[in-house]
């Protein structure tokens, strides 16, 4: 997946929403942990200021006797237990319950307003007297806890053992989770770390647009021209993208000038290319037409010194050179016809026979077989071009092949294409040829002319094909392969 600017700052942006979320998160989440633990410390305070009503009342029970004054003096007596009880415990508020007659006595000694609180809370007598009903059903103590949008509620009772039945001790106090500093300093902190994540959100988002349409003028200005031929940039305004700007339009200076160096040379090279080429056509040609010359001149100085006999057999050898420039001439103009090949259906069994067949009796004195196989039933081509160009890939394995080998030709279609080869178990040509290898006059043998492979490469190119020196794991194979053959 392709990398791009924009996506970079899309997915930055995304990052720091998330991590601003998770610090949001995180704060609320200590937040509600204070919370939680300040709920535990007073859970576990009414469960000590209940122990400590059990505690009083033991000392109470332990010597009592029914007051003179009855239930008035009984509540009395209990009222003031609790109050001592709890006169050291904050925000503790506590009492006695009776099931069936409720409460007998109720006290909050560290109660903060303009007087003692002497009666018990309405709104919470329900909640309160549920949980003494549920010590003294379960025998034990218990503790209540009821959570709300702004404080915790917690309600501790325990069985008072004694004299008096169904008698219970209660303790409650209050956290409060939202109040006082703690709830605005939390609201301030998600209060700036929002707008901090919407100026940032922000920014990013005008970063991106910005950069974007800058960079989408830069590259409707580079599409309208040739990569060759690079415009002036305009400045964006921006310092790093600029930058880039710069450096672009550095480039595209740098590149005309380079293009129109490389124009120079490459006249310069084509120039040389082709002078390099008519000298090595010139000296081939000279060299082949040399050595014939040569043998007709002393043939004919042999000829004027000698007899009738001796001047018969030397016009029989300057014929026989005559033929042999003949031949070479012809051979040089299969490599230079642009003539368009006359294709015919060819059924390949019979045409490949007839190609070994006519080189069999110089396979037999070179100690060599020649084999064909074919793949295909018949092909399209000019019979007599490619027979030209089989001609010369057989002569050359012949000639390569080492004695008691297989010299085959073959015909294979693979991929809509038909391909014909020549292979021998030779050793191949010379790794110092085989980049010229179809370059008229380069050849590895000291007697070879050099243009059996240019002919080849003609007759494969006039066809559409290509002829190529295939890679095998032994021996050497040439290929003339025939794009969108016919059967």
């Amino acid at each position: 997946m392709a990398r791009s600017l924009r996506g970079r700052f899309i997915v930055l942006l995304a990052l720091l929403i998330a991590a601003a979320g998770s610090a949001g998160a995180l704060m609320y989440g200590l937040f509600e942990q204070s919370a939680s633990a300040q709920a535990g410390q007073a859970e576990a305070e009414i469960g000590r200021a209940c122990d400590a009503i059990e505690s009083a009342y033991r000392g109470f029970a332990a010597g009592w006797r029914a007051p003179a004054g009855g239930e008035q003096a009984l509540n009395r007596d209990l009222t003031a237990l609790v109050q001592a009880a709890l006169r050291d415990r904050a925000g503790v508020e506590g009492g006695v319950f009776r099931d069936g007659a409720q409460s007998l006595a109720y006290a909050f000694p560290t109660y903060q307003g303009a007087g003692p609180k002497t009666d018990l809370p309405a709104a919470e007598a329900p909640r309160i007297e549920a949980a003494n009903r549920a010590a003294l059903a379960e025998g034990r103590p218990v503790v209540d806890r009821f959570d709300a949008s702004t404080q915790i509620l917690l309600i501790a009772a325990c069985p008072l053992p004694g004299p008096i039945p169904q008698l219970t001790g209660w303790a409650m106090t209050r956290v409060f989770t939202f109040a006082g500093s703690s709830y605005w300093l939390l609201m301030a902190g998600l209060g700036v770390l929002l707008a901090s994540v919407l100026a940032a959100a922000t920014l990013l988002t005008r970063l991106t647009l910005l950069w974007s349409r800058h960079v989408g003028r830069i590259e409707a200005a580079l599409k309208t021209y040739d990569v060759a031929d690079l415009p002036a940039l305009p400045i964006t305004g921006e310092r790093e993208l600029d930058r880039i700007v710069a450096a672009l339009n550095e480039a595209g200076r740098r590149l005309a000038l380079a293009r129109q160096t490389a124009d120079r040379l490459a006249r310069q090279l084509a120039a040389g290319e082709r002078l390099a080429a008519i000298g090595r056509l010139a000296a081939g040609l000279a060299h082949e037409i040399r050595n014939p010359i040569a043998a007709m001149r002393l043939k004919a100085e042999n000829a004027a010194a000698g007899d009738a006999a001796r001047k018969d057999l030397a016009l029989v050898a300057i014929v026989g050179q005559i033929d042999r420039l003949d031949a070479l001439l012809r051979r040089l103009l299969s490599v230079t016809a642009r003539d368009k090949p006359q294709k015919a259906a060819v059924k390949l069994a019979p045409f490949l026979q007839g190609c070994i067949a006519a080189h069999d009796e110089f396979a037999r004195a070179k100690d060599l077989s020649l084999q064909w196989r074919s793949e295909v039933e018949a092909a399209e081509f000019d019979p007599d071009r490619m027979r030209s160009a089989l001609d010369n890939l057989v002569l050359n394995a012949i000639q390569a092949a080492p004695k008691r080998s297989t010299v085959l030709v073959a015909a294979t279609r693979a991929d809509g294409a038909l391909t014909l080869s020549v292979h021998d178990e030779g050793d191949g040509p010379a790794a110092t040829i085989r980049q010229n290898l179809f370059e008229p006059f380069v050849t590895g043998r000291a007697d070879g002319v050099g243009l059996g492979l240019s002919i080849v490469r003609e007759v494969a190119a006039a066809h559409g094909g290509e002829a190529r020196l295939a890679e095998t794991p032994s021996g050497t194979t040439f290929e003339i392969v025939l794009p969108c053959a016919k059967s």
